[in-house]
């Protein structure tokens, strides 16, 4: 998907989304090939200074929890409207500080060829516990790719949006 059809979706969403579910600053969309994510911030529950971790956690679960269910809906409502006219799945999620709380999303199946070294490493994460198969060390091992090289990964998706504009601006085939 170009930059210019995934900036579309996320104003279409900007504009559908119910005002008062951005009252604590605007939806982030993440867009691919498969799926649209919105991912709505939402307050944290205010507690007193004193209140435990356990306490901050049991709040913050209530409260993802009871706007998961306030908003059900509506939320699928507008997913309905976002797969017919943008032909893809639509996730939810809600964001509280640095907290991500998904409620749906797809696991979509790659298909990969992968030679015994890259087995093995898969199949030692699973061994020691780290992943329940070889799907769940697979997936694991993309998360941490991508946490640890973001900043790389960001310049990549630049320099191919760079590569797309500079197609399109040439010569037709």
């Amino acid at each position: 998907m170009t930059a210019e059809a995934a900036a579309e979706v996320r104003a279409w969403f900007t504009g559908r989304l119910p005002q008062d579910w951005t009252v604590d600053g605007a939806a982030e969309v993440v867009v691919d090939r498969e799926e649209i994510t919105v991912v709505v911030p939402l307050e944290a529950p205010s507690l007193n200074d004193d209140a435990t971790e356990a306490e901050r956690a049991q709040a913050l679960a209530g409260r993802v929890q009871g706007w998961r269910e306030q908003t059900r809906d509506q939320r699928v409502g507008v997913a309905r409207e976002a797969e017919h006219r943008f032909d893809r799945k639509v996730a939810w999620a809600v964001r509280t500080g640095d907290e991500l709380h998904r409620f749906t999303h797809l696991a979509v199946p790659v298909m990969t060829r992968l030679r015994q070294p890259e087995r093995q490493v898969l199949d030692t994460l699973v061994e020691a516990g780290v992943a329940r198969s070889r799907a769940h060390a697979l997936a694991w091992c993309v998360r941490l790719v991508g946490e640890n090289a973001d900043e790389w990964l960001s310049e990549l998706r630049d320099a191919m949006e760079q590569v797309r504009e500079v197609r399109r601006r040439g010569p037709a085939a």
